[in-house]
């Protein structure tokens, strides 16, 4: 393949996203696809005090600093490394260190809006939605955040039911349209072993 392979994995907090990155990074092999995590490109907050950025809305698009994430596609399609943003979860903004992205035959995009964006989207080759219950997505995501990012059981139900639940009904749950496979049941054996059965026979054609 002389042009990068794209694919653009979204869904709901707790959906299954990782386990289907995982799987696609499984099946190409090492070396052979760049992951691009869109959780690390919420936007600095440095400048803001660390109570102004309790205020942010996480859950919402313009929470992502989209430029960036855009520019820095377009230069591994252009065969050049990038320096990946880390974002700290505790502190609520960027981290100093940053992750080297190396250019590759396949290159997913994992997040929450990957199919939000029209110029994100038209980059992509393959378009995956997981779609999974709510109630799946919302264990999931209280298990995740009291035991990687310091939560209390309190504050995720307070948090879920203010922002993540609204922000996932008006804005995660419509980009399904734009989705060229839709998950069902989350990340499934069967549908996730087709596509990357597909992803495979593409790379190696």
């Amino acid at each position: 393949m002389t042009t990068p392979f794209i694919i653009g994995v979204a869904g709901g907090s707790g959906s299954g996203k990782t386990t289907v990155t995982a799987k696609v990074l499984e099946t190409v092999g090492n070396g052979m696809a760049a992951v691009i995590v869109q959780d690390y490109y919420y936007r600095d907050q440095a400048h803001l005090t660390f109570e102004q950025r309790l205020t942010t809305n996480y859950d919402h698009p313009h929470a992502f600093d989209w430029p960036l994430l855009i520019e820095h596609i377009e230069e591994l399609l252009a065969g050049r490394a990038i320096d990946m943003p880390v974002y700290d979860f505790t502190h609520h903004t960027r981290a100093a260190e940053t992750i080297t992205v190396k250019p590759a035959p396949v290159i997913v995009i994992e997040g929450l809006f990957p199919l939000y964006d029209a110029a994100l989207r038209d980059m992509m080759s393959l378009k995956i939605f997981v779609d999974t219950d709510p109630d799946v997505r919302f264990i999931r995501r209280l298990q995740r955040d009291i035991r990687e990012r310091g939560r209390t059981v309190d504050h995720v139900i307070e948090h879920y039911l203010a922002t993540v639940r609204p922000m996932h009904n008006q804005f995660i749950e419509p980009t399904k349209r734009f989705a060229d496979v839709i998950l069902p049941h989350g990340a499934n054996d069967p549908a996730v072993d087709i596509i990357t059965t597909k992803v495979a026979s593409l790379i190696n054609s």
